[in-house]
């Protein structure tokens, strides 16, 4: 089956999600397995939830391997892409998802290594990644797979600025810089490279955010969130799954955004 046809429209692709053993991260994992890609499951701490997304994907008839690595550590990483490419072979898809919230603090009172930190996990990390498996992107879309793709999981709050998140949105709007940096210089070899921008996701992390700043559980903002619910993380996996589909063949640099068409809660 060709890797454009029938249901299973990423048969013989293999990709790396970070992130990938909860939330959105999970979700996009399932997503790209269940459309026929080989998924490389990272994940920083917990190989049990690592593993059970592996396990789910391998029942439905797909294959997936976790492999741990903090996203901001240069060596985790390089060992992670070499046990990838040995037992996966050649990478020819990335979802960069790793990341942590900030602090909640305002410009004036958050410490250098808070920013030094959110630098790291969303901007320096991710790209030392792309670093590792560009050449072989570049292989992949010369052959018979025909393009490669990145997608940057990002943030509506690059465009908002909401207060006491800097280090958060300055990190992630960084990183998008660099995605749109990326499919200009890699548009000739044939790589995509494209960011999805949601709002607040009902994720444990988003339950968190919502519980500490309002003491609310996130399920009380439904009513008025766009169409009646928070965004789920099976929304950004969609939204993942057309960019690196045979359907955006010919989109590249984009930032989608997932809120519902807004507004809706942004929370920090």
């Amino acid at each position: 089956m060709s890797a454009a046809s029938g249901t299973r429209p990423l048969a013989g692709r293999t990709a790396i999600v970070t992130g990938g053993s909860r939330g959105v991260g999970r979700a996009v994992a399932l997503r790209l397995a269940r459309d026929g890609a080989a998924v490389a499951v990272n994940y920083r701490r917990d190989g049990a939830a690592a593993e059970e997304v592996v396990d789910l994907i391998v029942a439905a008839g797909g294959y997936a391997r976790a492999y741990q690595a903090s996203i901001d550590d240069e060596n985790a990483v390089a060992d992670m892409v070499a046990a990838i490419h040995s037992d996966l072979g050649t990478v020819d898809l990335v979802v960069s998802n790793a990341g942590s919230a900030s602090r909640g603090h305002d410009v004036a009172s958050t410490p250098r290594a808070d920013y030094v930190q959110q630098l790291q996990v969303h901007t320096l990390g991710p790209i030392g990644l792309l670093q590792q498996v560009l050449p072989d992107m570049r292989k992949a879309a010369a052959g018979a797979v025909g393009r490669g793709d990145i997608v940057m999981i990002s943030s509506n709050t690059t465009s908002s600025a909401p207060p006491n998140s800097a280090p958060y949105t300055m990190a992630k709007a960084a990183m998008e810089t660099c995605i749109r940096t990326i499919a200009r210089e890699e548009r000739s070899y044939g790589i995509h490279a494209n960011i999805v921008a949601p709002g607040l996701i009902a994720t444990e992390m988003g339950k968190r955010l919502v519980s500490a700043s309002q003491g609310a559980d996130i399920s009380d903002l439904d009513a008025d969130s766009p169409f009646g619910r928070v965004c789920r993380p099976e929304d950004v996996a969609g939204t993942v799954a057309f960019l690196v589909s045979p359907d955006s063949g010919y989109v590249t640099g984009q930032r989608l955004v997932v809120d519902g068409g807004g507004p809706n809660p942004t929370i920090f």
